[in-house]
């Protein structure tokens, strides 16, 4: 898709295959896990709720950690229910004029619009894409996966289509590539090229694994380019193939898998 792209240095991030927890005959799953599987907080964080003596398994509160629960077990956490839902895991190619968000008090059009009805299980968008960015954005009641997927550590990658207003001067293209000076410190992009007919100046490719707020467009700004056009088409080795704009569909088994397969 991209050509003439330029890396940062350095080290490359690997993935290393999870240890699977092995699967009880008789339906046990640990504590922890049936918290997470529920969306109500990643296992690591379940872990520390048990320690304080906010969840209760049949009315009597556990705080061993480790501790393993039956489907017919009842499971509360500051004394309501966590039901027990099935993980899921959809992806949507988000429009513009969208926000990221489960409810808007202006009353704005939130992507929960675009996935109502795909499930009955209740889903959380993973991070976030602004209101005029366009691509992928993945939901799930999967609380360890999102921890994952959104905790710095993981450097999880992201490829947008960049648009500017005009052609990126190859001065500001190595700069980029070396790193810009932003209000909160310096931000990287782990690659960037040329892209669109004739390889466009004003079009262009970037990877990137940081999360922090706006963070292409202010790259770009910094150096005095508006970014007219930013579209996320890849994020966590997910990609649009086949996934029209404002369309959504489930991962796939292969998907998932790979996902959970991810190095935190």
């Amino acid at each position: 898709m991209y050509s003439g792209k330029k890396s940062r240095p350095g080290k490359r991030n690997k993935t290393h295959p999870a240890k699977e927890e092995t699967s009880q005959p008789d339906g046990l799953v640990r504590l922890n896990k049936r918290l997470a599987n529920a969306g109500t907080c990643s296992r690591r964080e379940a872990d520390e709720l048990i320690v304080a003596g906010l969840v209760s398994v049949n009315g009597k509160i556990v705080t061993k950690l480790g501790t393993k629960v039956s489907p017919s077990d009842v499971v509360k956490f500051h004394d309501q229910p966590v039901n027990q839902e099935k993980p899921v895991y959809l992806l949507l190619n988000k429009p513009k004029d969208y926000i990221t968000t489960t409810d808007d008090p202006m009353e704005r059009k939130t992507v929960m619009a675009l996935i109502k009805g795909a499930c009955r299980e209740r889903v959380y968008p993973v991070g976030r894409l602004d209101r005029a960015t366009t691509g992928l954005l993945l939901f799930t009641n999967d609380g360890d996966l999102t921890m994952k997927l959104t905790h710095p550590a993981s450097n999880i990658s992201k490829l947008y289509h960049v648009e500017l207003d005009k052609g990126l001067k190859p001065a500001d293209f190595e700069k980029i590539t070396n790193g810009v000076k932003l209000d909160d410190g310096m931000a990287y992009v782990d690659e960037i090229s040329y892209a669109g007919q004739g390889y466009s100046r004003s079009e262009l490719g970037v990877s990137i694994h940081s999360g922090r707020n706006r963070i292409v467009r202010r790259i770009f700004e910094s150096l005095g380019y508006k970014v007219t056009r930013l579209d996320r088409v890849a994020f966590a080795g997910l990609t649009k193939k086949d996934l029209p704009r404002g369309r959504w569909r489930f991962l796939t088994p292969k998907e998932i898998a790979f996902l959970k397969m991810l190095k935190k």
